[in-house]
């Protein structure tokens, strides 16, 4: 007659050991989030002192572009309202990447952020399929800081039109080009909006910025372009530049006489050209409310708010969940307008 036998030692060990595996694992498992649960808990704790020591604000162009001057500005109210440095550092390269990287490394203490345009925050997403960074995913939106409208210039002595019904009819019958300051910019997309929602087909003449795209129209290479207000005001008061309308939703004081998309009969054509102030992902809530709050007091500061109107800029600073939606709207608007044009980064 049989008899029952035990399990032999060896699985009966094996079973003990796989419960005390199993038992180490979920013990160990609080032991290895603890870094990050703490890392958070001592940023939130740092929301109330900061800054405590030196923060840097990252540009990623050169000194002296629209994106340096805005971030300088800020940061130099920002400074004086915390008692404590806050300094601007350009990265340029890459059209924004190389900074936007930078910034997407450091830590998420808040003395690591970044002032960037619209094309690091938005169009190099919509032109570029192989971005190597996520400016949704991996930084956080602190606030759209100043926004400014472009106009549609055109070289008085080569075009005769002086507004854009006639503008048009004069593209459709005549070989004409038009400059922007480089593949990707917003004047250059904004262009090529206006193409896609006039029918008209006009040489793109690509430059390495917004004075010699400028000079190139006054000089009469090619016959039109968008630039930003405050870059072209000069040239349009000097009656170099003739203006046909303007991209913002209502008229500028700075060219009362000059009407906007819509009174020229353009629908749906409001552009502006855009900054915003952001950090890497992961910020705390309490951290993030401590930074918003003091941007947005430099910005609103009567120095800053005088400084931006000479420029032609508006001061925005938006909410931080305003700018996440904002964000995600025009790398979609942006999107569909480089898709209808084929537009590659080149």
């Amino acid at each position: 007659m049989s008899k029952h036998k035990p399990p032999p030692g060896p699985a009966k060990d094996r079973g003990a050991a796989s419960g005390e595996t199993l038992l180490g694992r979920r013990a160990l498992l609080p032991l290895l989030a603890a870094p990050a649960l703490l890392s958070g808990q001592a940023w939130a704790q740092d929301a109330a002192g900061w800054p405590a020591r030196t923060v840097t604000i990252i540009v990623p162009f050169a000194p002296g572009s629209s994106s340096d001057i805005v971030g300088r500005a800020m940061a130099g109210a920002m400074a004086s309202s915390t008692g404590k440095p806050i300094v601007v550092e350009n990265r340029p390269g890459a059209t924004g990447e190389l900074g936007a990287r930078g910034v997407i490394r450091s830590a998420p203490d808040g003395y690591t952020l970044m002032h960037a345009p619209i094309s690091t925050w938005a169009i190099n997403v919509a032109l570029r399929p192989n971005l190597g960074y996520d400016p949704v995913g991996q930084l956080t939106g602190i606030m759209q800081t100043v926004r400014t409208p472009n106009v549609l210039v055109v070289n008085p002595r080569q075009v005769p039109a002086n507004d854009l019904k006639s503008l048009v009819a004069w593209l459709k019958e005549n070989r004409a080009s038009y400059s922007s300051s480089g593949i990707g910019s917003s004047d250059h997309l904004t262009a090529e909006m206006f193409k896609q929602v006039t029918g008209t087909d006009v040489a793109h003449v690509p430059y390495s910025g917004g004075a010699p795209a400028t000079t190139d129209l006054i000089g009469g290479t090619v016959q039109m372009s968008f630039q930003n207000l405050g870059s072209i005001l000069p040239q349009i008061q000097d009656g170099r530049v003739k203006p046909i309308l303007i991209t913002a939703e209502s008229r500028s004081t700075l060219l009362p006489t000059v009407p906007t998309a819509a009174e020229a009969g353009l629908s749906d054509f409001v552009i502006y050209s855009w900054q915003a102030f952001g950090a890497p992902a992961g910020m705390a809530p309490a951290l993030l409310a401590k930074i918003h709050a003091s941007a947005a007091a430099a910005l609103r500061s009567a120095d800053v708010m005088r400084r931006m109107a000479e420029i032609g800029f508006e001061v925005v600073a938006s909410k931080p969940e305003e700018f996440t939606a904002f964000q995600r709207q025009e790398i979609a608007r942006w999107r569909q307008v480089v898709q209808a044009g084929n537009i590659t980064p080149g």
